[in-house]
């Protein structure tokens, strides 16, 4: 993890208080809530104090420093569920929670209701955009000033160039800072399955999951031994050959299975704009075989095996090949972990408390 030098007060001694706004149910798994909750890990660390705010229910689960709003409905967008809480008491709640902070960070800013109700507070904002949105949303944002307006004079991050595509110049300049991974975390001494494949992700559809069974139907044409943990999505029935599902795993023992395989498969159909299990595969030294989309390349750059999305056959031979030389297979895997530590904490968190000092500053 990072440390911080100094806290991110602007007058000395004086300790700072951050807002970090999660707009999907703070005990679902996901990449926006894992960010927020190690990002105010990190502020605490660095000897500030924070407090994060999103949709859920009080639980014996629930990250400390943690203030869940109210529960939370499923909607349906970007070919995925967002777990996201839309009652006048959430926003009433959200309100409440950020009334005594320095600086609101608000993750996602235009979902609702978290996100409307954190630009609602007066209080210095620091704005990051997550997703990969549809071309027609940046057209549409260009048609309501209203939003415009209510963004006002926050500092804007973006988590990759595919999340920043959206958003309009008029709104002001944007910083991308992309996600990060305490790197370290997946890099632990397990004995790594030779034929081992791994699949991490929610059963939906852009996650890819119906590809990768099927690729790894025809990968065991080839390596009859060969294995696919699925990590996360669970399906019931009959099992395929080879198949084991893990259901949802987080912190070590996340790290452990993805440590313990050769190959990690990520066959997204789309609607990602960053890949942070990708970022958490390469760390755990895996050789990666993913879709081959903008998101991805700007992760993995030269250090993966890219596949046009939805080719089963190209993830198949892919996998085989390196399955087939474990050498090349080991090669592609440390090449993976040496890139990936420019997505470490230690080197992204400082940007973020660059853009929390801005805003202070500019509030």
């Amino acid at each position: 993890m990072a440390s911080s030098s100094a806290q991110l007060a602007l007058r000395p001694g004086v300790r700072m208080k951050v807002g970090v706004v999660c707009p999907y149910d703070l005990l679902a798994p996901g990449g926006v809530q894992q960010l927020c909750i190690e990002l105010a890990d990190l502020i605490r660390e660095g000897g500030d104090d924070c407090v994060v705010v999103g949709p859920g229910r009080l639980d014996s689960k629930t990250p400390e420093g943690a203030v869940p709003v109210g529960a939370t409905i499923g909607v349906r967008a970007n070919d995925s569920v967002a777990p996201v809480a839309i009652t006048p008491k959430a926003w009433r709640r959200m309100k409440n929670a950020l009334d005594g902070v320095d600086v609101v960070h608000i993750h996602e800013p235009l979902v609702p209701l978290a996100g409307w109700a954190a630009l609602s507070v007066d209080k210095p904002k620091v704005l990051t955009f997550h997703a990969d949105a549809p071309d027609w949303v940046g057209v549409a944002y260009k048609t309501m000033p209203w939003l415009g307006r209510a963004i006002g004079d926050s500092v804007l991050t973006a988590v990759s160039p595919s999340a920043a595509r959206s958003i309009p110049d008029s709104w002001g300049v944007l910083r991308i800072i992309p996600n990060a991974i305490n790197v370290s975390a997946f890099n632990i001494d397990v004995e790594r399955i030779s034929k081992r494949i791994a699949f991490l992700g929610r059963d939906e559809p852009r996650k890819g999951l119906d590809v990768a069974l099927e690729a790894f139907t025809q990968v065991r044409d080839v390596h009859p031994d060969a294995e696919l943990i699925v990590i996360g999505a669970e399906r019931a029935g009959t099992t395929p050959p080879g198949v084991s599902y893990k259901g949802f795993v987080i912190g070590s023992e996340k790290a452990r299975l993805l440590a313990s395989s050769s190959v990690y498969l990520a066959p997204n159909t789309g609607g990602e704009s960053f890949g942070i299990v990708l970022a958490e595969a390469m760390a755990a030294g895996c050789a990666v075989v993913a879709s081959d989309l903008e998101a991805f390349r700007a992760v993995v750059g030269s250090e993966a095996r890219l596949v046009p999305v939805g080719n089963v056959a190209g993830f198949a031979s892919e996998i085989a090949e390196l399955l087939a030389d474990p050498e090349a297979c080991r090669r592609l895997g440390n090449a993976g972990r040496a890139r990936v530590q420019r997505f470490d904490w230690s080197h992204v968190f400082d940007e973020y408390r660059s853009a929390y000092e801005d805003a202070i500053a500019g509030g």
